[in-house]
């Protein structure tokens, strides 16, 4: 069989699944069912750290259908990949309605040498995940015009811009609405074992900020060295990328001197060792309110950055646009905000039935018995995860459906649920530019297809599988060096627990 068959059935098979929240009602379902077999088996386990015997607990119940009665709207309001995401969303669609993110991506590639457009593209292209939607929708199609004015074939721009995008979806040198929704959903599932447990926001910092170097660089030689040979010379008239105006150069500079202004007002609240953003009876910096509301921070600076962009330049001409800009962003929410109340819904259930805490105390008892060693467990929660990813395109979908399961089941393996969190970045990273039924793999082929007619699913499958593999193995190769040598994370998160 090959690539193209495979990847043909994978497409079809993926096409049957129900959407996400659909997906989440079924298993609903399922974890109520299970509760109730469960209980009738007296399904039981042993916690390792104190001792007690954890029993099933049937929800087809009194007890439980009162349960779920009066704590549906708690277990959505306080889920806590809500409200995080949502302010942050805020934040960033405010820089995104006035027109700064796209003058910010324009001005930094016209300043770069040809040499080096590749690379900057594929950077740029990585940082753009702090943005949400942007990358896909600006950056991509710019990265056609930007090869097309160096006198290159525009769909490799496209295909590199599209690896960054979103096979470097998880790396960034910048902390954002990701990793507070990844964060929350990994402290929900790490409370089924270790109740009070957090994963911050800022929990991957350091590795994500090596994985932007490394993904921009891997992501360069795939271009240069494979996809590039693969394409003919560009056979196009040369286009002028669309130059950034006078008065946006003017607003940038001025959104630069807040920037700085910014900056020394963190730095006044953090360096002072009684600094107001440091943890008050302590002085900590890892368990400071700046840690912990680091998604404020960056949401607030992102919106004024956006009003002081979209005032200088003339886009926002009354101060009430800025709303605009908040509500268009919040609309497009709200599939995500059903999505999360059943996920919430379903990882509640998961906890109060016990079944989370059972299967991974007796998955942890299996790994331990095959005494695997962890760098093989972490590869192979990787390629799990990637192929997971072939069939459900969120996300947070995603690790809502599995964290339950591996978050305790690895961290009573020792592995921390910050690790356990990497290890699902890089696999659902990596496979997201292979499979057709991301949301936007059609919107690249038709970016594609404005240059040459002709281009298909196949035709971009094929281009993105090289940078699919290389970043699998790249990637998966750092995270063991990483854990080798005993580096952590991010701030006070480690690979392994004592």
């Amino acid at each position: 069989m090959n690539i193209q068959t495979l990847l043909d059935r994978i497409e079809r098979v993926g096409n049957r699944l129900p959407n996400p929240t659909v997906l989440f009602v079924v298993l609903c379902i399922v974890i109520l069912v299970l509760s109730w077999i469960s209980s009738l088996l007296s399904l039981q386990a042993l916690h390792p750290i104190n001792g007690t015997t954890i029993t099933a607990i049937n929800l087809i119940s009194v007890t439980g259908l009162h349960r779920i009665l009066s704590e549906s709207v708690t277990n959505f309001t306080s889920f806590a990949p809500v409200g995080t995401v949502l302010v942050a969303i805020m934040g960033i669609g405010v820089a995104e309605h006035s027109g700064l993110l796209g003058a910010v991506l324009r001005v930094t590639i016209l300043k770069t040498p040809k040499q080096l457009i590749t690379f900057m593209v594929i950077f740029l292209a990585v940082m753009s995940s702090l943005a949400a939607d942007t990358g896909y929708v600006v950056l991509i199609p710019l990265a056609g015009l930007i090869f097309v004015s160096v006198g290159r074939n525009p769909i490799v721009g496209i295909a590199a811009a599209f690896a960054g995008v979103s096979g470097g979806f998880s790396a960034n040198l910048l902390i954002g609405p990701v990793d507070a929704l990844l964060a929350g959903i990994s402290t929900e599932a790490a409370a089924l074992i270790q109740p009070g447990y957090e994963v911050n926001a800022a929990s991957n910092y350091y590795f994500i900020m090596a994985s932007t170097l490394l993904i921009s660089l891997i992501g360069t030689w795939v271009t240069e060295k494979i996809i590039t040979s693969r394409l003919p010379e560009a056979n196009i008239s040369e286009t002028n990328l669309e130059q950034v105006g006078a008065k946006e150069i003017r607003a940038l500079k001025v959104v630069g001197l807040y920037t700085l202004i910014f900056i020394g007002f963190l730095l006044i609240g953090l360096v002072p060792a009684d600094g107001i953003l440091r943890e008050q009876e302590t002085g900590s910096i890892l368990r400071s309110p700046f840690i912990s509301g680091i998604v404020t921070i960056i949401a607030f600076y992102a919106a004024l950055a956006g009003i002081i962009f979209g005032r200088v330049s003339g886009n926002y001409r009354k101060m009430s646009e800025f709303i605009d800009g908040m509500e268009q962003h919040m609309q497009t929410m709200a599939a995500y905000l059903v999505l999360m109340f059943f996920a919430a819904q379903f990882v509640s259930y998961f906890g109060w039935s016990n079944l989370g805490s059972i299967v991974a105390i007796r998955g942890a008892e299996v790994l331990q018995s095959l005494d695997m060693n962890t760098a093989v467990l972490l590869v192979a929660f990787i390629i799990l995860s990637a192929f997971i990813n072939l069939f459900i395109g969120s996300a947070s979908a995603k690790w809502a459906l599995i964290a339950p399961i591996f978050v305790p089941m690895m961290l009573l393996s020792g592995i921390s649920p910050e690790a356990t969190q990497v290890a699902y970045r890089i696999g659902d990273s990596t496979t997201n530019i292979i499979t057709p039924l991301m949301p936007y793999f059609g919107v690249v082929v038709a970016f594609a297809q404005k240059y040459e007619r002709n281009i298909g699913i196949g035709t971009i499958i094929s281009l993105m599988l090289p940078y699919s593999l290389a970043f699998m193995v790249a990637w998966s190769l750092l995270l063991i060096i990483w854990s080798m040598l005993g580096l952590p994370l991010g701030p006070d998160a480690r690979i392994f627990l004592t």
